[in-house]
């Protein structure tokens, strides 16, 4: 009964933030309390996540161009893979083999130029088994990708969160000591309301927003050169503007992105689309 008495007495509409929280109730706590110890074989400087409010923006792919990024910058990078029910990082770098461990944790597998990576795939029997687990399941996994992975020495970790705002992502933001994320967009009209969804999640949890990526932003065509906008005409900017956001990047629609990602190649990519954005997540990190 006591603990009953407990829950009925948190407020109402309580985020669990407590940082920014002026009642006195019984549950509040210091606001770090929430984030986990990593692994004691792990020593990470920055921690950034990529998120977006829906599905199919292409979060992996720009985890995975960021990644690449930081490491042709030679910075050690790792890549933590919590999509767990939609795994598409090992794909994208062609990662395969048994992971291995020790009495500390296990180690990640890397990726031909020395990418840590951690993915649920890289656990599973097959790359094609489903992962049919409840929220609370897949949430502890994604906490245990932090505490349970002896990553090393790690100057960039990239985080390829889910879509949307649920478990996952409450886990993350919670557990783990997010530096700042990167919001990824598409260019169709509704993303006014995927971006506000992530920014006002990132706000009501205290965490930084580095800036804005927008991907299949445009095409070019191939014979004159001219950009074209299947999607129709970016919003990108005037959003950012709204939310007083920079726009880091903006990504065309490149088939030769998308087959890299199908051969499993996507460190052979010759192009500079992400190196502002690089550059400006260093700076950023840097600053803090």
């Amino acid at each position: 009964m006591a603990d009953n008495k407990e829950i009925n007495q948190v407020p109402e509409g309580c985020t669990h933030d407590c940082s920014s929280c002026g009642a006195n109730c019984p549950s509040k706590k210091d606001p770090q309390s929430l984030i986990e110890a990593e692994n004691q074989l792990s020593s990470v400087k920055n921690v950034i996540a990529v998120v977006s409010g829906k599905g199919g923006v292409g979060k992996s792919l720009v985890s995975s161009m960021l990644s690449v990024m930081s490491a042709r910058r030679q910075n050690t990078t790792a890549l933590l893979d919590a999509d767990i029910t939609g795994p598409s990082i090992p794909k994208i770098f062609g990662v395969k083999g048994e992971v291995t461990g020790c009495e500390y944790g296990m180690f990640p597998l890397q990726t031909k130029t020395g990418i840590r990576v951690m993915s649920i795939n890289l656990l599973l029997d097959s790359e094609t088994s489903p992962v049919i687990w409840r929220g609370p399941v897949i949430a502890g996994t994604v906490k245990q990708f932090w505490t349970d992975v002896c990553w090393g020495d790690v100057d960039y970790m990239y985080v390829d969160m889910p879509p949307g705002t649920g478990d996952v992502p409450l886990t993350v933001f919670q557990s783990l000591p997010i530096a700042g994320i990167i919001i990824v967009a598409s260019p169709q009209e509704l993303v006014s309301m995927i971006v506000a969804k992530a920014v006002e999640m990132a706000e009501m949890m205290n965490i930084p927003i580095i800036g804005l990526i927008e991907n299949m932003s445009y095409m070019q065509c191939p014979d004159c050169g001219k950009k074209l906008y299947p999607f129709g005409e970016s919003h990108i900017d005037e959003i950012a503007q709204k939310y007083g956001l920079p726009v880091l990047a903006k990504i065309p629609i490149d088939h030769r992105l998308a087959a890299l990602c199908d051969k499993g190649a996507l460190e052979l990519m010759e192009n500079d689309y992400l190196e502002k954005a690089s550059e400006e997540i260093e700076k950023f990190c840097e600053s803090k």
